[in-house]
């Protein structure tokens, strides 16, 4: 199971660059907030940060999303990229576990979830999504929500499908 800063630093480059980019060009308040805590984090004032050119500044703050100690920050960058650019897939995913939720966000998780439902959600967002996000998203509500499935860890520790830099998720961003 990886936490939030662990999926920044094992998402391939390319999309660790889209979902701070998402939030660079959709999601100002969430960007701002990112930038501010990797300037703190990094010992500098934002505007430090903000006059480098955009590539350089988005390597430094990925760079830094990675560490321990910006978690929280990670975690909320990621929540916000698949909140606001991967509504379906959330959407499809409690949908076909037969969860109640408002365009994909969920107030009470069950405790657990059926095996074979589990599976058959999680085979129908792979073959609708971009592997690699869906490894990301479920990996994000593994790690997020208080339910904690054994059988989405089992899932997400096992099939190679969900392993981010496994050979299927990089050959499906060719």
């Amino acid at each position: 199971m990886l936490s939030s800063h662990e999926l920044i630093g094992f998402v391939s480059p390319g999309l660790a660059s889209e979902i701070l980019t998402f939030a660079h060009e959709s999601d100002k308040p969430t960007y701002k907030a990112v930038l501010a805590a990797v300037a703190q984090a990094r010992h500098v004032r934002p505007v430090f940060l903000e006059r480098q050119p955009r590539a350089q500044r988005h390597v430094a703050m990925l760079a830094t999303l990675s560490r321990p100690a910006l978690d929280l920050t990670a975690g909320a960058l990621i929540r916000a990229w698949l909140v606001k650019k991967h509504k379906a897939m959330l959407v499809d995913f409690l949908t076909a576990l037969g969860i109640e939720h408002k365009d994909g966000v969920v107030d009470n998780l069950p405790p657990a979830m059926d095996d074979a439902k589990l599976k058959a959600a999680v085979d129908m967002l792979i073959a609708k999504h971009p592997p690699e996000a869906v490894a990301v998203y479920l990996n994000a509500f593994n790690d997020m929500n208080e339910a904690g499935w054994p059988n989405l860890k089992t899932m997400l520790e096992g099939d190679a499908r969900l392993q981010l830099g496994s050979p299927f998720v990089l050959q499906t961003l060719s």
